[in-house]
């Protein structure tokens, strides 16, 4: 038999999910949506919307939650390979929408997730929604904690800005007026979780900036490295502890009566 083609790879992958798209500020990208129960947005991690994200992204809804999956760049479907990883890497760096090096900065793509969240809320109702970030997207759910809608934050291995010189591995990608209003909602009561292996250089130190500043708002959920190269939690180096702490995560903050 043939190797198959992008198309056929994403039609099994996304077997029961429902494209579309979204636009808000002149920025549009393709969505996936599927489930019913309360609002979660997954953000995929690089090089795009591979199996082992739609696999998390499935159990997010076997659990009773709505998903909405933005494909932020890359593809739906295929798994990742070196040259799909640098051409998602590539774009990621010369796109506006990503702060990939600057500090103090809140990514535009940011603004745009804010508004999907919105719409989705709107749509399922609930006491809000939650959002899950991976990799260079892992920042992005602090960053829609800005609204008070966004209840369950999650961060799986934040790695924006990329952590190169010796101050980016600590930065969050916020800008000054962003992190003071993430600091008060954490203050107010709203926890954000975190995930990371211990010795993933591409998260940096940004672990011990959270503890600083949200305090016990700050859940980690840490696994030590058995590799160098340990990086996705949810997905390629998968932890089951990780994947089930998430879901419980959501479901304490979203499935209240």
């Amino acid at each position: 038999m043939g190797k198959k083609s992008d198309s056929q790879t994403s039609t099994v992958v996304m077997a029961g999910w429902t494209k579309g798209s979204f636009t808000s500020a002149g920025i549009t990208h393709s969505t996936y949506t599927r489930g019913t129960g309360p609002g979660v947005v997954v953000v995929h991690e690089i090089p795009g919307i591979t199996p082992s994200v739609a696999k998390f992204a499935n159990e997010v809804v076997d659990a009773g939650f709505t998903v909405v999956m933005p494909l932020l760049v890359g593809k739906a479907g295929p798994g990742p390979s070196g040259s799909y990883l640098g051409s998602s890497m590539l774009k990621i760096c010369v796109a506006k929408e990503f702060t990939t090096l600057a500090m103090n900065q809140t990514s535009p793509v940011i603004a745009w997730l804010r508004a999907l969240a919105k719409q989705l809320h709107s749509q399922t109702g609930g006491v809000g929604v939650g959002a899950v970030g991976m990799c260079f997207s892992g920042g992005f759910a602090l960053g829609m904690m800005l609204d008070d809608i966004m209840v369950a934050p999650v961060m799986s291995q934040p790695s924006l800005p990329f952590a190169l010189g010796k101050s980016r591995p600590s930065n969050l990608g916020l800008s000054p007026d962003d992190q003071r209003a993430v600091v008060a909602r954490a203050s107010a009561g709203c926890q954000v979780l975190g995930l990371r292996f211990t010795g993933d250089k591409l998260v940096g130190t940004r672990f011990e900036t959270l503890h600083k500043l949200l305090g016990d708002a700050f859940v980690a959920v840490e696994f030590e490295s058995a590799t160098k190269n340990d990086h996705s939690v949810l997905t390629e180096q998968r932890q089951q502890v990780g994947v089930d702490k998430v879901i419980d995560f959501l479901r304490q903050k979203l499935q209240r009566s």
